[in-house]
């Protein structure tokens, strides 16, 4: 499972071992909301950039092309063939961001697709029976995502309904793992910490959910509208009282700098759609700092968009090449950005994987932090 190799100050470095290899932590995963990367990389370009875990997103696949549809083509891995660690999501957080229209019980959520405004109803049984049609190695477990801020007691009982729904959650996979028309055996759940910008919850809520020893735990519901230090101090509060011997995994987070801070609080699992989002609109993450490829100073600009960089797009074409293509709507322009954005993260967390074993991470964290935020 999971195995604590060295720590430099709060940072961690590990490894965790799958159904589908061994993940080197701390780690960022790249995400397949569809089982594809939004920009047009396939399973093939994703090991090139260095990618070591996908994440799929278990509601959207269950609307289209549905999880029974995934099943019989043999699960996510066969389907999208990627060979490593796949991670999916419960749904919890579309179902209550996506959602106009919800009704909450114990039993589960009542809503309407997004798509085409079919009733849906899910609750813990049935968000693990999806991730079980998909066979993903990682399936979080599901809960309520609350907005911040929301009314203290709400937010306390939401927590103790997550708990409930959480030991739901782990009889229901453990059933369907003793089928034999399991698509992967070894799936686990890993729980997911829940609590608001209310640090007592929060510490009361990890605390509970440590007590059915998951395999993985993360901290959800943050990066939703709060400020990064109320973040921080969220992390903070919680960290101390995740296992030491399980992978933390920071849900929706974040920039550059966000990465950082949150691994020197001792965090390992991070995802988010930031980096292929924002090469989408043009905006590149470089070890000089964020660039946007559409001002008009780099038309006639021969250098790769980062010199530092060795991924595909910065050993083949130029920022004059890549402005271009945005400008003339070529798709190309977004596939070459979201390359480059997907391998700087990768690339970040293999600096920062280095930067641990040997003892410099927080010199490292003092010189990162204000340069990859930095607007060139």
């Amino acid at each position: 499972m999971y195995k604590l190799i060295k720590t430099n100050g709060k940072a961690r470095r590990g490894e965790f071992t799958t159904a589908h290899g061994t993940v080197q932590t701390p780690v960022f995963m790249n995400v397949g909301t569809q089982a594809a990367i939004k920009g047009g990389l396939d399973a093939t370009d994703l090991e090139k950039i260095g990618c070591q875990v996908e994440l799929s997103n278990t509601y959207h696949l269950h609307v289209r092309p549905g999880d029974e549809v995934v099943k019989k083509l043999g699960g996510l891995h066969k389907m999208m063939n990627w060979n490593k660690p796949i991670l999916t999501d419960s749904g919890g957080f579309q179902v209550f961001s996506l959602a106009k229209l919800r009704k909450i019980t114990e039993e589960g959520v009542n809503f309407n697709a997004h798509t085409d405004g079919h009733k849906i109803f899910m609750g813990p049984e049935e968000s693990m029976k999806i991730q079980w049609n998909l066979g993903s190695d990682i399936a979080m477990a599901f809960d309520e995502c609350i907005e911040n801020p929301s009314p203290y007691e709400y937010v306390k009982k939401s927590c103790e309904r997550t708990t409930r729904w959480l030991e739901r959650c782990k009889n229901a996979l453990e059933e369907l793992k003793k089928r034999e028309d399991t698509v992967n055996p070894g799936q686990m759940l890993w729980g997911i910490n829940q609590g608001g910008v209310y640090e007592d919850i929060r510490v009361w809520h990890m605390k509970e959910i440590a007590k059915l020893d998951l395999p993985g735990y993360a901290i959800g519901g943050l990066a939703v509208g709060e400020s990064t230090e109320e973040m921080y101090r969220i992390i903070d509060a919680v960290a101390p009282h995740m296992p030491e011997d399980k992978p933390r995994y920071l849900m929706g987070v974040g920039t550059p700098a966000n990465i950082i801070e949150a691994v020197s609080r001792g965090i390992d699992f991070f995802d988010c759609v930031m980096p292929a989002r924002n090469a989408r609109h043009g905006h590149i993450f470089t070890s000089q700092g964020i660039l946007n490829i559409k001002n008009a100073k780099y038309e006639l600009d021969t250098t790769p968009l980062d010199p530092e960089c060795d991924c595909p797009t910065c050993r083949n074409f130029s920022k004059g090449y890549i402005r271009h293509l945005y400008k003339a709507g070529e798709m190309l322009g977004m596939r070459l950005c979201v390359t480059h954005n997907l391998y700087f993260y990768n690339k970040l967390m293999a600096d920062i994987r280095e930067a641990i074993e040997n003892d410099t991470f927080e010199s490292f964290k003092a010189e990162k932090v204000v340069l990859y935020d930095k607007r060139i």
